[in-house]
């Protein structure tokens, strides 16, 4: 079979998944909506949503279309090199983005759309059972995973072959760098401006209704209420949606890039489309891994021995996601046979390339179920990390932020040996596969670089259903925020607290997934801009790399030395960007709370009646205030972080050349995998010892030592008690950790990845 043919599998996979979002939207948007009361609170949440959207993707558009026109400008200023010419290089560049942009607002916008429509209907589904409220919000979620998920493999398709990827598959690659960039671009703005709005909101209604005025979260009489709901929709569904759009465009474009240097060797243009048919395979186990769950597995509360909903819930979704990952490793190995294969190889033990490529992948999908687990370790409160933050909130919010601080540098380093454990093991097995051709330099290990792409892209396979855990969260907490300001009963607010709890969980692993699959990718892109150095200067070479002695000296690229001292300099520039940057995006958080909290204290100062103690005697809160203090302080605070982000690494490449920018590139990504880790797991931690006082759990014998959570003779020390009030502040820390600096750290580091892979030749040119 021609294997150019296999591009059709992930046209026809990503129309197929486009249809089954389109099915699981139906079935979420025709369950009911739940009581008159449920059905206001939703449309208020609904609009505050669709507004900020509205005015943030027009200011994000604007920001494309002129970075769209400097990158073309910039590329048609300057000299072309290969077999493209400047104006050609130029309009590829900047249509491929500008692509990838609108793919990414188009992905996020509507995923988010179904989910804020999902919340009042999970609600609803609660009063009947957990197995129905599982399944509305799992659904309602992976409306947004499959959308995200196909829209990028579609693009990436679709681009390659507009641009001549059947015709002249070398060229093609190095054309579509754009759309990664464009991805990127709108990722950046979408994550920070999302994740500024939900936390400048959440941390002004736990501050001043929770500490301040006594009242419960979710609680109607709390101003900024409807703001906090709005922002879990803007921060955690548009803006992850958009993350993880960007994650699977750019490294599935540093894998092709990759295996242009392979598919001139083996002229088998596998290599190439090798990361768009293994991701269409891993649409499709996802696809049966959500099917799998259905209300009739789901075991109810009162059926369960006690059991808590919230493991019974979390159970069910781990169940799904290791029906995806074993459905994954039989893809990858599939994909590897059909694709991985061609003239001039040879491997080690008499094994086929494939399988070895194929191993090599499965330590991909094995590092995500990994990171699972070691997340949940750290985020969940059934294990010690939460329950030893709750511990210390004993003794008062001073002891609860000591604690929350050291488990998150605690929980940097399991991931970080996981991450080299896999990246040791799949450029191991990888490199058991030579290839044995004249333009692959030699300086390198073609096979093994490979190896780590193909783990890049198993871990990727089950993207769509991480993005559907992810979010589930912030449906199950709109849900919950639902039943209490529409009066439901104390039982459906069990059920809905407990898959809140569950949410916080899941969101804090897809954070975790999309920080361990940039760090696989790091390596997989870094990897990719030195090969695009060498094919730049073998162009600069007479005989364009046609003698040995050319070829070495064009690999020279491939050693980045941080004994140079220009080197060194951009790597240590590289590291403090990530900190400046997190530095600005947590300032950012605490402006906008700031004046939040003012806006929350004033209207309980000058309207009384909204505490008042009679709820017949009860005035409404004016929440379109809040959720305008919100947008405006989120778009105004978004610019200055993005714009630091953009400008970096383009003046390091500009003023110290292009290893110089490898430097940057690298060292910089080493810091931003080790600090997103940080912030992510310790905020998410501090959430759920919270959740975890909340639930109930914290319990006391009468010397006023923490006992165990289910010991009967235990005082419960729970809402509105000392520990809590310390808890409620240990969150409020985390919450721009974990929700707005942790996750735009995500983009950033492939940001950096896809603005070095545009303007290398830029580099180039200024630094011959």
């Amino acid at each position: 079979m021609n294997n150019s043919l296999y591009i059709w599998v992930p046209i026809v996979v990503g129309l197929l998944a486009v249809g089954f979002a389109a099915y699981l939207a139906n079935y979420v948007l025709r369950k009911d909506t739940g009581t008159p009361a449920m059905q206001k609170v939703a449309d208020a949440i609904f609009k505050g949503a669709m507004a900020f959207l509205n005015v943030q993707y027009r200011t994000i558009a604007i920001l494309s279309v002129v970075a769209a026109f400097v990158v073309a400008l910039v590329l048609y200023l300057i000299p072309s090199y290969g077999q493209v010419t400047k104006f050609d290089l130029a309009w590829h560049t900047a249509v491929a983005f500008l692509i990838g942009a609108a793919c990414s607002g188009v992905s996020g916008f509507i995923g988010m759309y179904v989910a804020v429509r999902s919340n009042s209907r999970t609600a609803s589904a609660a009063t009947r059972s957990l197995g129905e409220a599982l399944m509305v919000s799992l659904r309602g979620g992976a409306v947004s995973g499959f959308l995200v998920v196909s829209l990028s493999l579609l693009g990436v398709t679709g681009v390659f072959i507009a641009f001549g990827g059947l015709t002249n598959p070398a060229l093609a690659p190095s054309l579509i760098v754009g759309f990664g960039f464009g991805a990127s671009f709108v990722a950046l703005f979408a994550q920070l401006g999302g994740g500024i709005y939900t936390k400048a909101a959440d941390v002004g209604a736990d501050l001043v209704g929770k500490i301040e005025a006594g009242i419960p979260e979710d609680d109607p009489r709390n101003p900024a209420v409807i703001a906090d709901l709005v922002g879990d929709n803007v921060g955690d569904c548009a803006g992850r949606g958009a993350d993880l759009f960007e994650s699977t465009a750019a490294e599935n474009i540093g894998a092709m890039i990759l295996g242009v240097a392979l598919y001139v060797a083996t002229n088998n243009i596998g290599w190439i489309l090798f990361p768009l048919v293994v991701r269409a395979f891993g649409l499709i186990a996802s696809g049966i891994g959500l099917l799998w769950i259905r209300p009739s597995i789901v075991t109810e509360p009162d059926k369960a021995a006690g059991k808590d909903p919230g493991e019974i819930a979390m159970n069910q979704l781990n169940i799904g996601y290791f029906i995806t990952c074993g459905l994954s490793i039989i893809g990858v190995f599939l994909g590897s046979y059909l694709l991985l294969s061609g003239n001039n190889i040879t491997a080690s033990g008499g094994i086929a390339p494939w399988v070895w490529f194929g191993m090599a992948g499965t330590v991909g999908i094995l590092l995500s179920i990994a990171f699972v687990f070691i997340t949940q370790y750290y985020t969940a409160g059934t294990w010690r990390p939460v329950r030893e933050i709750a511990a210390a909130a004993l003794t008062g919010p001073a002891t609860t932020i000591i604690t929350g601080v050291a488990v998150g540098f605690e929980c940097v380093a399991l991931p970080v040996l996981a991450i080299c454990v896999a990246l040791f093991l799949s450029f191991f097995l990888g490199s058991q596969v030579t290839i044995h051709a004249a333009n692959i330099p030699q300086v390198i290990n073609p096979g093994g670089i490979f190896g780590t792409a193909v783990a890049t892209m198993g871990m990727l396979m089950s993207c769509a259903y991480i993005l559907a855990m992810d979010t589930f969260g912030p449906i199950t907490d709109n849900a919950g925020g639902i039943t209490e300001m529409g009066g439901g009963a104390e039982a459906v607010r069990d059920i809905t607290d407990a898959l809140d709890g569950v949410g916080n969980t899941t969101k804090a692993l897809t954070k975790g997934y999309g920080i361990g699959s940039a760090a696989l990718a790091a390596f997989l892109l870094f990897s990719a801009y030195l090969d695009v150095l060498y094919s730049f200067k073998c162009q600069q070479i007479a005989g364009a790399c046609q003698t040995v002695a050319s070829r070495a000296v064009a690999a020279t690229v491939y050693r980045v030395d941080l004994a140079n001292i220009l080197v060194f300099i951009a790597a240590l520039i590289g590291l403090t960007l990530i900190f400046f940057f997190s530095s600005l995006a947590i300032r950012a958080v605490g402006a906008a709370a700031k004046r939040m909290i003012e806006e929350v204290r004033r209207q309980f100062k000058e309207n009384p009646k909204i505490m008042a103690e009679n709820p017949e005697d009860r005035v409404e809160p004016d929440y379109a205030r809040c959720v305008d203090i919100s947008t405006r302080g989120a778009l105004r605070a978004m610019v200055l972080p993005g714009i630091v982000a953009i400008f970096t690494p383009v003046a390091v490449g500009v003023i110290l050349g292009p290893q110089a920018e490898a430097g940057t590139l690298m060292v910089g990504t080493m810091g931003g995998i080790v600090l997103a880790l940080f912030l992510n797991n310790g905020g998410g931690a501090w959430d759920n010892a919270k959740k975890y006082i909340e639930a109930g759990y914290l319990r006391v014998n009468e010397a006023g030592e923490m006992v165990n959570r289910l010991d009967p003779k235990g005082i419960v020390l729970g809402k509105k008690s000392e520990p809590h009030m310390a808890s409620v502040i240990g969150d409020t820390v985390g919450d721009p950790f974990k929700d707005t600096a942790g996750p735009s750290l995500h983009v950033l580091i492939k940001l950096l990845s896809t603005i070095t892979l545009v303007l290398a030749p830029l580099y180039v040119f200024l630094h011959p």
